[in-house]
């Protein structure tokens, strides 16, 4: 059965059960709110899925559902927050993959996300891209690729933040492409995108969403995407397995996790609604508008899909010489 044809089987018996299934435990009750707290800033990729997502809650449960931004320290400020909340089920983080890796990037963290969190739903992945600069001869990733093996010391790779998705898949394409790049880091995408598109960085790799209009003015020039399948945003834009690279895939994620201690009861039924909720945005296409492709996972198979996320992304890391800052 097709990911989509599961989170739309899993929103049927979701509601099949009744839409009172929520009263039937007590939770989540209807004079409490609860609270998405988005470690980053309004307006950009996490905000904007977090909010689609609580807003089909509110639909769904009859609850309020309110999306607090905690943006500062490499996301953990809002993380910080989340896990000193009580264990009630009522205040969730919701995060990207660079959630899971802040013991492997801050020299102090102030958390395990591993130990100090329960996972409650993974909702969704979305592919990067690959752009690089439109004056670049090379057109594609194989010349790009044997550009950079002729001269390693010429080809700069920028990184918008350590420890993020962008950063990882560049390791990755740089381990399997057998290929050594210049690592420029930067505070955000906006920087790292405008010194690719003035040629002063070689190529960047970060989420489709958040490079693709400057793609399609032709600021940027995407040679392929992360993804195992094409993306239907720019369905002329190759994958990296196409592109010579066979059984290369790596995606960014996002995920919703409850503060350790919160009773298993309690994720459960916020496991269901969260999948239930993230079937109908599938459904509607909300999610999709966003490059997001909609997972549906039990608390026990987002926990795994954790740990291998972290082994793959310390290895990466470690790999590269990375040293925590």
């Amino acid at each position: 059965m097709k990911p989509l044809n599961l989170l739309l089987a899993a929103m049927v018996a979701a509601f099949a059960v009744g839409p009172c299934w929520a009263d039937a435990a007590k939770f989540p009750e209807r004079d409490h709110q609860l609270h998405l707290i988005v470690p980053f800033a309004a307006g950009g990729g996490v905000d904007n899925a977090a909010r689609l997502l609580g807003e089909q809650l509110r639909k769904q449960l009859g609850v309020t559902v309110i999306v607090e931004n905690r943006a500062g320290a490499n996301g953990t400020l809002g993380g910080k927050a989340v896990q000193g909340s009580p264990a009630d089920g009522y205040t969730l983080l919701f995060s990207a993959a660079t959630h899971v890796l802040a013991k492997q990037v801050m020299a102090n963290a102030p958390y395990d996300p591993q130990t100090d969190f329960m996972p409650v739903a993974r909702v969704g992945e979305a592919p990067l891209m690959l752009v690089i600069s439109p004056q670049a001869k090379a057109q594609k990733l194989g010349e790009v690729l044997a550009a950079a093996k002729q001269k390693p010391e010429s080809w700069m790779a920028a990184i918008p933040a350590s420890g993020a998705p962008s950063h990882l898949a560049t390791l990755l394409l740089a381990k399997q492409g057998g290929v050594s790049f210049t690592y420029v880091p930067y505070k955000g995408t906006q920087p790292a995108l405008t010194d690719v598109a003035g040629d002063h960085v070689n190529l960047l790799m970060d989420s489709m969403i958040s490079l693709m209009q400057m793609a399609k003015a032709g600021k940027v020039r995407p040679i392929a995407i992360t993804s195992k399948k094409r993306s239907a945003l720019l369905p002329d834009v190759p994958t990296v397995q196409e592109s010579g690279l066979a059984g290369f895939s790596y995606v960014s994620w996002y995920g919703v996790w409850a503060p350790k201690g919160t009773p298993p009861d309690r994720v459960a039924a916020l496991n269901t609604a969260i999948n239930a909720a993230v079937a109908e945005l599938a459904r509607s296409g909300a999610y999709t508008s966003l490059g997001i492709e909609p997972v549906s996972e039990s608390p026990d198979q987002f926990k795994r899909y954790i740990a291998a996320d972290v082994a793959q992304g310390a290895e990466l890391l470690k790999s590269a010489g990375f040293q925590p800052e």
